[in-house]
């Protein structure tokens, strides 16, 4: 679109916060235009069974939820680009976003392109995800009920992960790469009084196991070069998430990690933009939240438009 006749918001972003936002803002009438990104959906697409978003008693597959959320945002108008923005640039009057070589503009911003976890890298790892392999124990622990498992990592994200699933499962190792782990007093405490939970010091994954399902891994001690195999069905992989903001640097605020910093509601430091999901949200990093923050982006966008009669 020409810059005389800018987007009303243009959403970076997809997944339950992106969609949400371009269905409040399309209904809400406002000239919506969403970057899906490389991954349209973004983490929920490697999720298999979501129990916990309402409405679905019976569950919903990831894929499924993201192409309904989808195809609802385009029922109300939504322009959907399967593409990812590659630069921004939130300095000039009207907001600039550059894909594929192309400039759009837009009079507000919705930022949603949420957080990757980070994982250990490995082949077996990749084949596995989701098959026995997460990074989400609020998502999946349901799925191990009475369960041998592990937690690779050695913060505070892995003794809360820990902790979290010992309501469901029958034991867990904890799998520390260096000798002590680098959690608060507290969270280590609370993990070292859990008769569920063993700990594994310089302690590494050198392979998952299975070949249509986790079934273990091989380990090795660090220091001895000790390798075993351990029977497991399951594997939760905390060793912290990266926010997908590389492009918003040096055009909005960022924390010490990263993340979106949001200042009234879901405002950013630059008022035109605004966030919703995991971008900002290092806490919850629901599908149901980040969905709710993308009603809140979207209704924020729609009244700073409204307020300054530019709809």
């Amino acid at each position: 679109m020409h810059k005389d006749t800018p987007y009303d918001v243009i959403i970076i972003g997809s997944g339950p916060g992106g969609y949400t936002a371009a269905i409040y803002a399309s209904r809400g009438n406002l000239k919506t235009l969403e970057f899906t990104g490389s991954e349209p959906g973004g983490q929920l697409m490697i999720t298999s069974e979501i129990e916990n978003f309402p409405g679905f008693r019976d569950g919903i597959q990831g894929p499924e939820l993201m192409k309904q959320m989808e195809e609802q945002a385009k029922k109300f108008g939504t322009q959907i680009i399967h593409a990812l923005a590659e630069k921004v640039d939130f300095t000039k009057k009207i907001l600039e976003i550059v894909s594929e070589g192309k400039t759009y503009y837009a009079k507000t911003c919705i930022i949603s392109t949420g957080a990757r976890a980070q994982w250990l890298g490995i082949v077996s790892e990749i084949r596995l995800k989701g098959r026995g392999i997460s990074a989400c124990a609020t998502c999946d622990g349901f799925f191990f009920k009475n369960k041998d498992i592990i937690v690779v990592g050695g913060g505070d994200t892995a003794m809360e992960e820990a902790l979290y699933l010992t309501k469901f499962v029958q034991s867990i190792k904890i799998l520390v790469r260096k000798d002590a782990s680098r959690a608060s007093a507290i969270m280590q405490k609370r993990a070292n009084e859990n008769p569920k939970i063993e700990f594994l010091f310089n302690t590494e994954v050198k392979e998952f196991l299975g070949k249509d399902k986790l079934e273990g891994v091989k380990i090795i001690n660090n220091k001895t070069n000790e390798i075993k195999d351990v029977k497991i069905e399951g594997a939760f992989i905390a060793i912290g998430h990266k926010p997908n903001t590389e492009i918003f640097q040096g055009q909005i605020e960022l924390d010490l990690n990263g993340y979106i910093v949001r200042k009234i509601h879901s405002q950013t430091s630059d008022e035109r933009v605004f966030v919703a999901g995991d971008v900002h949200d290092h806490r919850y990093r629901q599908a149901v939240t980040a969905a709710g923050y993308g009603c809140e982006a979207a209704i924020d966008a729609l009244k700073y438009l409204d307020e300054r009669k530019e709809l």
